[in-house]
């Protein structure tokens, strides 16, 4: 009996001799598919006549194989070369099969648990069990947060280059991208001034062309292209009507022992650098991992959501994002849009929304505190108020008043642009708690916007008569003491305090509600520390300014949302403009003005004291210089986060008292600060700045009738993306438009502060990029959900399993299925 391997070699020997310069051979070579299409029926035969069989992975390839060369003899030369990539792969994929071969479990003897304990092992094995993958591979890899073989699997490429055609050097024209490969035949360095570039001359035997590089690495540039060497480039070529160049091309060394139907004539993945690992080393070691292990992959998404978005088996889908077959079309993969793609966004995205949907509905299940509605207590807040409430915020104490006096827990996002209102809104649902005898915690991401909501809820609590305390990391152990004493005996109404109220010895008496201002700091997964200190109590999350659709359906999925759309009548629009240094002068005139006209001025800066690395005004410096240079006859003050909580509020209660007119600021006033006579706000280094930042600083003015201005003082060429930035603050003042372009300007981790701020952390789903995707998952989670609330049925067994592996625990679903 022939063996698998030498069947598997036989085929391999005509396809490499056809491959010859680059299948220039094709036409001499008589009855290839014949010969191709008799070893792939005598290898299933084969496979067919084994006692313990191979995976049926060998047995799928092998019909690839058949289909693949039906009617080859009749085909034109440009399509059996594609046919012959095709095939290459396939064949390569079969030799690596026969030559290690995975255990596959008698069906007959091993139950299915067993089965998929095995196949868990195995794709939650470490990376060094790979061929080829040391313990300093692993390490490299590690550096990437890749430590298991089901992490290769997910570790996408970040590109793709299209090498099915390579082209000769001399039927290259000026402009196109082009792949070429030929030798080394030369090196030189040359100066242009000062600068040094290294050229490197390549030669395919058809032309030349000079790689240059302008930039660095020079040493390792000289090692890579030593004279002889054959090298493979992209980029894009210029230099006509003298000689081919291509500048800063991408490039590979090839040896004569690689495998060039992995590295050539195919889509070819380019993955995320990783220091010390060249992209030939990580596409073979992904090579091996898709291979060997892609078809251990299981599906969780059910039949009929698959059938419904035409998505492909999730081991198929792994498979072509790597190494995508030779008749893909290049753009969709480039650009994360291909089937394969949209399969593995989904799945993943659908999980995420499941877990959602299941933290929505168990929250749903248990039972909160059935408030009564709002009564004398409310009114007394109500009439106290120096102003009327908006349609909206009306609306939305009305939304929140509903779910609080309902059986089940309330949690609910209030979103609303600055100065909308929303700390009027949050004052009323908890007046409506405490009047029901019930503790409120409002808890805000820094020392001092905590502050800043003690003192903007200080005033209304006393009218009402209402005990309220602050709580933060900063105050002495004496003092936290006595004020988790008095908590405990229900002495405090209202706890404002920072992460210290979620710490350990924080014990409420009776809590009932829990307002989380997030301001883009918090999210889902440290919601539910805080709910732990109550029984259930409801939940009310503010944001500083208004969060993306996308954003808001992973960060915030499993809350309703109320949305104050309306600001006060009295608000007006805050024009904004962008100065240049050479316009200084102009904006200290400006400035005069307004404080001529009893107006107070805002100037921010991005740092509180000079840096060595950082080119760039600081407050302490500027605030000084201003009071002495620039404005000796007005009070200049200065506040920054590394002050005492004393000094701050010593400063603030000059600004308000007006016996500052202008104050110099980095970002602690970014929220929550309410000055009405503050009529322009100055921003420093704003490219420095994001959207959203902006936008809150600008917020600070135009809280009263008085016209007001925001200037953004920009240093920076006007070709870049800060350019596009400070040109979308001078044409709007929309909160929720600023919120779009930002997160698509900057991204959600960035948008979001911190990867740490319960972002979840997708593998392969990008919520700017894939929105429609993201919307199309979250319909079809909850309405599973509203179907099978427990995933119970026999067809939901493995999506439960998938669910609890990836999510269970950071999302606290344990309890909940």
């Amino acid at each position: 009996m022939e063996s698998l391997e030498h069947i598997v070699e036989k085929m391999e020997a005509p396809l490499l001799f056809a491959s010859g310069n680059d299948y220039g051979r094709l036409p001499r070579i008589r009855n290839l598919g014949a010969v191709i299409t008799s070893l792939a029926q005598h290898l299933l035969k084969e496979l067919k006549s084994k006692t313990d069989p191979l995976d049926d992975e060998a047995g799928r390839l092998s019909q690839a194989l058949l289909k693949l060369f039906e009617g080859y003899d009749s085909r034109s030369p440009q399509e059996k070369k594609a046919i012959l990539i095709e095939a290459a792969g396939h064949v390569s994929a079969l030799k690596a099969i026969v030559r290690n071969p995975q255990i596959t479990p008698d069906k007959g003897k091993r139950s299915s648990t067993r089965q998929e304990g095995e196949r868990e092992a195995m794709l939650k094995g470490p990376l060094d069990t790979l061929r080829g993958v040391g313990p300093r591979i692993a390490s490299l890899l590690a550096r990437k947060n890749l430590g298991t073989i089901e992490d290769l699997l997910y570790f996408l490429p970040r590109r793709y280059e299209d090498r099915r055609t390579v082209c000769r050097i001399g039927e290259t024209v000026s402009g196109m991208r082009a792949t070429v490969s030929g030798k080394v035949i030369l090196t030189n360095v040359r100066f242009l001034g000062r600068r040094r570039i290294f050229e490197a001359t390549i030669d395919d035997g058809h032309g030349a062309l000079k790689a240059k590089w302008f930039k660095g690495r020079e040493a390792f540039l000289r090692g890579a292209f030593q004279s002889g060497r054959r090298v493979i480039l992209t980029g894009v070529v210029g230099g006509f009507p003298f000689e081919r160049e291509m500048i800063h091309p991408d490039f590979e060394i090839l040896d004569d022992h690689d495998d060039q139907l992995l590295h050539f004539k195919r889509i070819v993945p380019v993955y995320s650098e990783t220091e010390g690992l060249h992209q030939k080393t990580m596409r073979r070691i992904f090579w091996q991992v898709v291979r060997d292990y892609a078809r251990m992959l299981k599906n969780p998404v059910p039949e009929a959501l698959c059938r419904k978005h035409r998505l492909r088996e999730i081991g198929e889908a792994i498979r072509q994002v790597h190494f995508p077959d030779f008749d893909q079309e290049f753009d969709l993969y480039q650009d994360f849009r291909s089937d394969a793609h949209r399969t593995l966004i989904y799945s993943e995205f659908f999980l995420f929304q499941l877990a959602m949907a299941l933290r929505k509905r168990g929250d749903l299940l248990e039972p909160g505190v059935a408030f009564l509605p709002g009564g004398e207590m409310l009114k007394r807040f109500y009439g106290a108020l120096p102003f009327a409430l908006t349609a909206a915020q009306k609306r939305v104490i009305a939304e929140i008043e509903r779910d609080m006096t309902s059986t089940r827990s309330m949690n609910r996002l209030l979103q609303g642009d600055v100065g909308s209102g929303k700390t009027v809104v949050s004052m009323a649902a908890i007046v409506i708690a405490c009047e029901n005898g019930y503790q409120s915690a409002m808890m805000a991401p820094t020392e001092i916007l905590a502050e800043q909501h003690y003192r903007n809820l200080r005033g209304w609590s006393e009218n009402v008569g209402l005990r309220i305390k602050l709580l933060t990391g900063s105050l002495k152990n004496a003092e936290k003491k006595e004020f988790q004493e008095r908590l405990l005996r229900g002495e405090i109404d209202i706890a404002i305090g920072t992460h210290a109220l979620i710490q350990e010895g924080v014990v409420f008496k009776n809590l009932g509600l829990v307002v989380i201002d997030e301001q883009h700091r918090f999210g889902v997964i440290q919601r539910a520390t805080l709910r732990k200190k109550g029984v259930v109590p409801d939940v009310l999350v503010t944001t500083a300014t208004p969060i993306p659709r996308t954003l808001a359906m992973t960060v915030y999925g499993d809350l309703d949302l109320s949305v104050i759309d309306e600001l006060p009548p009295d608000k007006k629009a805050i024009r904004t403009k962008v100065f240049l240094e050479t316009q200084r002068t102009k904006v200290y005139e400006i400035i005069r003005r307004e404080v001529t006209k009893g107006n107070q001025v805002f100037i921010v800066y991005p740092l509180v004291e000079e840096s060595e690395n950082l080119d760039l005004k600081d407050a302490k410096r500027m605030a000084e210089h201003l009071q002495k240079e620039i404005f000796p006859e007005y009070g200049v003050g200065l506040i920054h986060g590394r002050m005492k909580g004393v000094e701050k509020d010593g400063v603030m209660r000059e600004f308000m008292g007006k016996r500052l007119q202008i104050l110099v600021s980095t970002t602690v006033i970014e929220v929550g600060i309410d000055i009405p006579e503050a009529s322009l706000m100055v921003i420093e280094h704003a490219e420095r700045f994001g959207l959203s930042q902006l936008h809150q600083l600008r917020g600070r003015v135009g809280r009263s009738d008085i016209p007001s201005y925001c200037i953004l003082m920009a240093h920076h060429r006007r070709s870049d993306e800060a350019h596009r930035r400070l040109r979308i603050m001078e044409e709007t003042n929309d909160g929720f438009r600023i919120a779009e372009e930002d997160l698509a300007l900057r991204g959600p981790g960035e948008f979001m502060g911190t990867r740490q701020a319960g972002l979840p952390d997708f593998r392969v789903a990008d919520i700017v990029r894939d929105g429609r995707i993201l919307g199309d998952a979250k319909t079809d989670a909850f309405a599973l959900v509203d179907d099978d609330p427990r995933l119970e049925k026999p067809e939901h067994l493995l999506l439960r399993e998938a669910l609890l592996d990836r999510w269970g625990v950071r999302l606290d679903l344990m309890k909940t299925g």
